[in-house]
């Protein structure tokens, strides 16, 4: 079947550029949330002595974590050539010395390739499918690399109608403007929302509440809130689903919902199926 691949234009968030700049923060800290994120999602033993899929690896952060949770095998790859760098860094300054561990540049959207992957017992994409600018076909495509009895997990963000569409506009604006105006336009964007954060928290007395949303943003998947800002106001492609579409999907391809994590406003739903 002919590869087919996502929409290569000006409007392109440059992912790997911004997980590079992420690096320079990660630390074991970090990794280890990242490792607990996993076992909180996939149980304790939900990763050891499993084949190991990345789709959309970005920094390699949750390869990494995979790999010092005891996966068999793992294989990451990403669209974007600086992610692909990003996450061969980090194996190579972080990864297990005895880690079987691929790391190379492909496509969700290209059908040939995600076929001679083959088969794998977890298959990984937290934030990536919506990104893709076809996200059903990637969805598709991630489930059709599921083993029998294995497990996609994935996040995709919440359908706000709305919101989300006025979302879209600002990614598209931001990824149009020359580089030296995406800060400005990120700040100009952000700054406002967190003022208001900052406020309402005083008005209850809790000024402290807004300060551990950035001291204490490790301890969400063991990332960085800065870097995920510029990602959220820069993401685009973009596209959204709501919590019923994504089942019924997973249903079509075969996949039972076994967990779900619904986020309240324009988050990340997470999603775990099984292939029975």
């Amino acid at each position: 079947m002919e590869a087919m691949e996502p929409p290569a234009d000006e409007t392109r968030f440059a992912f790997g550029e911004n997980w590079a700049r992420f690096l320079a923060v990660l630390d074991d800290t970090r990794i280890r949330e990242a490792e607990r994120s996993l076992r909180e999602m996939l149980g304790e033993d939900g990763v050891r002595g499993r084949t190991w899929l990345d789709i959309g690896s970005g920094s390699g952060l949750f390869s990494l974590a995979a790999a010092r949770l005891g996966a068999s095998r793992l294989h990451s790859f990403d669209y974007d050539a600086s992610s692909v760098g990003c996450t061969d860094e980090l194996r190579r300054r972080f990864g297990p010395a005895d880690a079987d561990w691929t790391v190379e540049q492909g496509s969700v959207l290209d059908r040939a390739y995600v076929d001679g992957l083959g088969r794998f017992d977890v298959v990984y994409s937290w934030g990536v499918l919506h990104h893709t600018g076809r996200m059903w076909e990637a969805f598709d495509n991630a489930a059709r690399t599921v083993a029998d009895g294995g497990v996609l997990f994935i996040a995709l963000y919440n359908d706000q109608g709305a919101r989300s569409r006025i979302w879209s506009r600002i990614k598209w604006r931001y990824n149009r403007l020359p580089p030296r105006l995406r800060l400005p336009w990120a700040l100009t964007v952000m700054v406002p929302r967190e003022l208001l954060s900052l406020g309402a928290r005083t008005a209850r007395g809790h000024p402290e509440e807004y300060l551990r949303t950035w001291t204490r943003y490790r301890s969400a998947r063991g990332m960085s809130r800065w870097h995920d800002l510029i990602d959220w106001v820069g993401g685009y492609p973009f596209e959204v689903a709501t919590p019923d579409e994504v089942v019924e999907r997973g249903r079509a391809q075969g996949l039972l919902l076994e967990r779900l994590t619904v986020r309240r406003g324009l988050g990340c739903n997470e999603f775990v199926f099984r292939r029975v």
